[in-house]
């Protein structure tokens, strides 16, 4: 017996071993070259900027909604000449039944198969994530459209990137793994009703929650830097994008090169000339972990007397809650305006992590903090950015990047741009009247009172929020 107990002991140490050094290795792991990539500050003009947004808000005779982003999307697409490269999270039509939304999907992946039409030699690329195919338990109609008419589509590989959930991806790195994840699906899709089935393997898959989460698109001639995916059932979701023409083209070349090379390696177009030097604007391209440096470094560095405006769908990350609530200790004006987390994509959830966050921000920054609820569900608040207005010239870093350990600690792949300029420059006097409307619900409802959302069981919630935390076991 004693043995036996000795032999039991020992293969349960070995299990442990092996399974503590995959777990710990995959957290650890170097990054595949250039992700959590910075690009040089580059000096632009003021014209080279410019400011979209997509807004959802309530009037008595209904809801409005204002389009832009979607819209520069596809002018983008008519105005290339030599390439076109996109990455978008969710490039799909699926959505939950009895919804309609507005086609963009279609439109986009129409757009591109006609570019390709009318100019044959241009070069296209389409990176995505395998969520639009369910994790391979089926086959996206957009994609294979696309694919057929000479457009390249490459679908990002994330397990060359670190583990966000690592008590679970231990488990599914030793076991699973091996046995891949396409087949004919027969499980309900949690993902939209209206997509086809799924597979238990892609279940798997999906419960590591990594994800390619960019939105961006790049051109010879301009880039766009956005916090909304082309796909259905986000069509009426709050998102802003920022464009930056004749500059940072090639930076992000380099960056979607390293997603794309998760998967495959493929040509990509070759670095094109920038217009840049001469100016009194600034902008930087910062993926991955460098956004969550840079968007500190901007918190901390805000004076007494100075503004932070921050548009956010999921606030979590420890980093940036400190840095928050320190800003407002020390003078800053802090202002929030939060997604109350309680819808996604029609399904009721628990306000996790936006409304235990909140009341913690208030009770550390002593009430200092002011915080405003958008207003217009089932809509998500979807964006993406801070702009800190300091005396004489104000900054604003926006993209694909939620203020969460997931999003900002090299787990996700994400993009977001930096730009710095004086109070008169377009692009600032245009994002400051964006928070200044929504803020003051200028022309519609936007947002709500903070108290309107409070709740007394937002205590027990920042218990669940602390343990998803501790144990890696969340989606934020």
């Amino acid at each position: 017996m004693d043995k036996k107990r000795t032999r039991k002991q020992i293969l349960i140490i070995i299990f442990l071993s092996i399974y503590a050094v995959t777990m710990l290795g995959n957290v650890y792991k170097p990054l595949p070259k250039h992700v959590s990539y910075e690009s040089p500050v580059y000096q632009v003009g003021e014209d080279q900027v410019n400011f979209y947004y997509n807004l959802s808000g309530k009037r008595k005779e209904g809801k409005i909604f204002t389009e832009q982003i979607f819209k520069r999307t596809l002018e983008i697409i008519d105005e290339a000449d030599q390439f076109i490269v996109l990455d978008f999270f969710l490039f799909n039509s699926y959505h939950n039944k009895n919804q309609q939304f507005p086609k963009i999907t279609e439109k986009l992946t129409r757009a591109l198969i006609e570019k390709k039409k009318k100019n044959p030699d241009i070069d296209i690329i389409l990176i995505s994530d395998e969520v639009n195919t369910s994790y391979n338990s089926h086959k996206a109609p957009e994609f294979e459209m696309l694919k057929k008419n000479g457009i390249k589509v490459v679908l990002t590989d994330v397990q060359p990137l670190r583990d966000s959930t690592p008590l679970y991806s231990g488990v599914w790195r030793m076991f699973f793994q091996w046995f891949g994840d396409k087949g004919k699906g027969w499980l309900p899709n949690a993902l939209a009703e209206t997509a086809p089935d799924m597979t238990v393997r892609s279940y798997l898959k999906l419960f590591n929650v990594k994800a390619n989460h960019r939105k961006t698109i790049a051109t010879e001639k301009t880039t766009l830097i956005s916090s909304g995916n082309p796909h259905d059932a986000s069509a009426y979701f709050a998102n802003t994008a920022y464009e930056v023409r004749e500059a940072l083209m090639n930076d992000l070349l380099v960056s979607e090169k390293a997603a794309a090379d998760t998967r495959r390696k493929i040509t990509f177009p070759e670095p094109v000339h920038q217009q840049t030097g001469k100016g009194n604007m600034y902008v930087q391209l910062l993926t991955e972990g460098k956004i969550a440096k840079a968007a500190k470094r901007e918190i901390t560095k805000a004076k007494k007397g100075e503004e932070i405006w921050l548009a956010m769908f999921y606030l979590a990350d420890r980093d940036m809650v400190d840095a928050l609530a320190e800003a407002a200790n020390r003078g800053v004006k802090v202002n929030l305006i939060l997604d109350t987390n309680k819808n996604s994509f029609g399904k009721k959830k628990t306000g996790l992590p936006n409304i235990p966050i909140s009341e913690e921000l208030l009770e550390d920054s002593h009430g200092k903090i002011h915080i405003r609820w958008f207003a217009p569900e089932p809509e998500q608040f979807h964006t993406k950015m801070i702009y800190i207005k300091k005396k004489k010239s104000s900054t604003i870093i926006s993209g694909s990047a939620n203020y969460t350990s997931r999003n900002l600690n090299n787990f996700n792949l994400e993009t977001n741009v930096k730009i710095t300029g004086p109070h008169s420059a377009a692009v600032i006097a245009e994002t400051e009247r964006y928070f200044q409307q929504i803020w003051n619900n200028e022309g519609a409802e936007y947002t709500t009172n903070y108290k309107i959302h409070y709740e007394k069981t937002a205590g027990i919630k920042r218990v669940v929020y602390t343990l998803q935390k501790l144990l890696h076991l969340t989606t934020y």
